[in-house]
């Protein structure tokens, strides 16, 4: 796993600091200063060739010299002798070392690369170089030069920039919220933000993951690892550069649009996390997410004694997508028992600016019992009727009475005292509960929460299928790419283009190339027979947007029209483009449909994701509109459809007065399609689609274009190597015959398995679920089937193998692989009335062949040692079987490969 080692560097038993010099306001002495203010309980020791002691801690002069082998070496040592010590720790059993010092450099030849590659040679695990260092709390560990060390808490923090490291602790100190850990990952030589995402999301005390990103390295493991963690648990990103524009020119419409940030907000998107703007709103997710548990909706419930602000707050999370709680008959009624006449009647309770605390109580108390709300915000303006901190500690206590009985199912509530003193301030975050200076944050701490929720659904949600009647022609479509970049060209020209989207069913106007005025009349009187007008536009390799040379004429009607307006064409693009290429004109059906949406699909290649997808409203000011949305591949309909809905031309897709409905799913269908050719083609370098017109009829596009290059393999493990999100596999899919007959039909899992993964599961005997599960399974839950059905196909498989005869699911088998692809641990069940038919083994060999293929060396499994089937089966498939000394009844089967 991209965990290995990493509880050895995060949680040591023992640490040595090598470098610290006894000179105030040195990077070593801070470091040694903070891990013996924190307290460290584990055994410690000070390396220093130079310096017998430092702040009357005694040095050895060597590693080797320490009484104990340090788990973790903390190095502050300048930048020279850092590959030798990193060799030295290596050689003495270390597991881990935190490289503080900067200056090692960067790429081949440099320091950080020789340190790299000693610490590899001992599978040590290095965090930085150049990076603030690490805070641990709940192992008392601060081996960082931060002015602070954070309390415990449930939140991890991971941060490409030491200062902001050091801000959020200077923060929390004054908020009392606590940390599980705070990385600063610096250089990542080789701990990256995917791998401690991986660390943090099985962390259990651990609820919530915050990053501060400048930039990802590798885009494939960081999806692979965001996805994964934002399962379980909220993970909330900012990252700076937003406003930075795209390093190149873009040569169509759709790179213009793909800009660096929108990019990059898709991929979190794609990975369920939540994005936040700036460090202040990080701070607020930290505040609500550190003290608070998800809410079951997101209906706000609002007790305030000032009406202004609390019709502020309503205000806000309207615009944010929450919605306001309804109040009853039944609550109303019991809220006029118990407020004056004067109270709101309605949300938000605004219960009167002379308000006690003991209407504070009483309303709370009401809105506390009320199925109707997901949370409640309470909110205080200062007056001189009422002390703000008596009101608090009515509240404090209310709520915790509150969480006592109710406990896991326990709704959020949530604070503003507004101009509160700082006491007021400290007793509310003692008694972890949420509180904001104005109502705006508040309410977006709130939907943080809902957001959270949202993302949840949407990662465990069944997607529709793709239709099988979709069958692209996928060697016709390469062998037109494989023609042009043969031909050295980096375009496809008009007729290409054509055929290509036809190849994948996405239908284009009729198009034909002449390379002169009288051919393009001929072509002409064949459309106009056709009761159609004609267009015209230049056909040249060198001229991507024809009409800024006036190449584009349109609706023409005669053949003597069109053979002049293609002269005029030819004469203008030669004089405004005189170094151009020019082959002729193309001419077209002028198709006319005054009821139907103007649309841009296209693919933009990206440097750090590889090919992203666009969409949005089209036309000739598609960049001035600038209405789109960007996704990763590969797309089903689902993500389709959620891309599409992320832009505002999405509201014109439904029927309005006279104008009919786009006819369903017919422009998600054409943005699979899409997804599907850039998996299958990765020499597709952009692809245009301006305008698609969309209507009650399906789409047709009207004008495309398409360029092309040499593949580059962004990405590394099988599938589009320009995808950071693996696409479906469809080549591992097999028909395999088994014993007695049995034929199974055997593909990767799909989301959509998840009815025939529970029907499978009442199939299997509750002792062959506990021998798979290693305990009684008495339910599945869809989150926890939600889990094994959607994967990415980055690091983990599993096959899904139905019989043909009934098209029953009989059998699973997966793996999942550590982000490096070197180790893979496998599970595998079946029903259980078809055990010792062979399809166990079967299923064994295909998985021992993935995993092969994949450039996995070692397999391995658990297995309880009383299933002897499965004990047997590995032996003879050659696995190596120990039994695990800290679970006697567990062995440990190993297959190398």
């Amino acid at each position: 796993m991209s965990t290995y080692r990493l509880k050895n560097l995060l949680s040591p038993r023992s640490v040595a600091l090598i470098g610290a010099s006894p000179r105030h306001g040195s990077v070593g002495r801070a470091v040694l200063e903070n891990i013996r203010k924190a307290g460290f309980e584990g055994e410690f020791g000070l390396v220093n060739s130079r310096y017998p002691e430092v702040g009357s801690v005694a040095a050895v002069t060597r590693l080797d010299q320490l009484p104990f082998v340090p788990e973790l070496v903390v190095i502050t040592a300048p930048a020279a002798a850092i590959p030798d010590l990193i060799d030295q720790a290596g050689r003495r059993g270390s597991a881990s070392a935190l490289i503080i010092s900067a200056g090692l450099g960067y790429g081949k030849g440099s320091l950080a690369e020789e340190a790299e590659h000693a610490a590899r040679k001992y599978g040590m695990r290095l965090i930085g170089p150049n990076c603030l260092g690490i805070m641990m709390p709940p192992v008392h560990l601060n081996a960082s030069f931060s002015a602070h060390m954070p309390r415990a808490g449930n939140l991890a923090l991971i941060s490409q920039s030491g200062a902001i490291g050091a801000g959020m602790v200077d923060w929390a100190a004054q908020r009392g919220v606590g940390f599980s850990g705070i990385i600063s990952i610096g250089d990542q030589l080789d701990v990256d933000i995917a791998d401690l995402l991986d660390y943090f999301a099985l962390d259990s005390g651990t609820r919530a993951i915050l990053l501060y990103v400048e930039a990802i390295k590798d885009a494939r493991k960081f999806m692979s690892a965001a996805r994964a963690a934002a399962r379980v648990k909220p993970v909330v990103v900012v990252k700076s550069g937003r406003m930075a524009q795209g390093a190149r020119a873009a040569a169509t419409h759709t790179g213009a649009l793909a800009g660096s940030d929108a990019v990059y907000d898709a991929a979190f998107r794609r990975a369920g996390m939540l994005r936040v703007s700036d460090l202040r709103e990080l701070f607020d997710c930290a505040e609500t997410l550190g003290r608070v548990g998800t809410p079951s909706g997101k209906r706000l419930a609002i007790l305030t004694n000032g009406g202004g602000i609390g019709v502020l707050a309503i205000d806000k999370l309207v615009e944010l997508g929450g919605v306001p709680a309804a109040i009853g008959p039944e609550i109303r009624e019991k809220l006029d028992v118990v407020l004056p006449r004067t109270w709101s009647g309605s949300n938000p309770v605004d219960i009167v600016g002379d308000a006690d605390a003991a209407r504070y109580a009483a309303a709370l108390e009401v809105l506390l019992a009320d199925a109707g709300n997901d949370a409640i915000l309470v909110m205080n303006v200062q007056t001189a009727i009422a002390p703000a901190d008596e009101i608090a500690s009515t509240v404090i206590e209310m709520v915790g009475k509150y969480r006592a009985q109710h406990r896991r199912f326990a709704k959020p509530v949530l604070a503003v005292w507004v101009g509160a003193e700082q006491t007021v301030v400290d007793a509310l975050s003692g008694a972890g509960i949420p509180n904001y200076p104005t109502e705006d944050d508040a309410v977006r701490g709130f939907m943080h929460l809902v957001r959270h929720q949202e993302v949840a659904e949407e990662l465990s949600r069944i997607p529709p299928a793709m239709p099988d009647a979709f069958q692209p022609d996928t060697a016709a479509a390469k062998g037109i790419v494989a023609a042009a970049l043969a031909d050295g060209r980096h375009w496809l020209d008009p007729i290409e283009v054509k055929a290509l989207l036809e190849a994948y069913d996405i239908p284009m106007v009729a198009t034909f190339a002449a390379g002169d005025a009288e051919q393009a009349a001929d072509y002409a009187s064949r459309l106009l027979a056709q009761g159609t007008t004609v267009v015209l536009k230049i056909n040249s390799r060198d001229i991507v947007h024809k009409s800024d040379v006036g190449g584009v004429v349109l609706n023409l009607t005669s053949p003597e029209a069109v053979r002049t307006a293609a002269a005029d064409i030819l004469a203008r693009a030669k004089a405004s483009r005189p170094e151009a290429r020019i082959s002729g004109v193309i001419v077209q059906a002028m198709v006319v449909k005054a009821k139907a949406r103007e649309l841009i699909l296209g693919l933009a290649d990206d440097p750090t994701f590889g090919t992203v997808i666009v969409f949005g409203r089209g036309g000739t000011a598609v960049e001035i509109i600038n209405d789109k949305a960007l996704a990763l591949p590969p797309l089903d309909l689902q993500l389709a459809n959620d891309l599409i809905a992320r832009t505002r031309v999405s509201r014109l897709l439904p029927a309005y007065r006279d104008v009919p409905a786009v006819k369903p799913d017919a422009v998600a269908l054409a943005l699979v399609k899409l997804a599907q050719m850039a998996a299958d083609i990765p020499e597709i370098r952009e692809l245009d689609i301006n305008p698609m017109l969309a209507d009650e009829t399906g789409v047709m596009a009207v004008d495309a274009r398409v360029a092309v290059g040499r593949a580059e393999a962004k990405f590394r493990g099988s599938g589009p190597s320009n995808f950071a999100v693996r696409a479906y596999p469809s080549q591992w899919e097999r028909h395999l015959e088994v014993k007695n007959g049995l034929r199974v039909f055997v593909r990767p899992i799909r989301p959509e398995d998840e009815p025939a993964i529970h029907e499978l599961l009442r199939h299997v005997t509750p002792h062959d679920l506990r021998l798979r599960f290693f305990a009684q399974m008495k339910e599945f839950s869809h989150q926890f089937i939600a889990r094994l059905t959607q994967l990415d196909y980055a690091r983990a498989m599993a096959f899904v193998a139905f019989d043909e005869a009934t098209h029953d699911l009989v059998g699973v088998v997966r793996i999942h692989s550590d982000s490096i692809y070197e180790s893979g641990e496998y599970a595998i069940l079946l029903r259980s009335d078809l055990k010792g038919r062979g399809l166990g083994w079967v299923l064994m060999q295909l998985i021992i062949e993935y995993a092969k293929s994949e450039g996995l060396k070692v397999i391995s499994g658990d297995v309880l040692q009383e299933n002897a089937v499965m004990l047997e089966m590995c032996r003879n498939l050659g696995f190596e079987i120990k039994v695990d000394r800290a679970e006697p009844d567990i062995c440990i089967v190993r297959l190398k490969l």
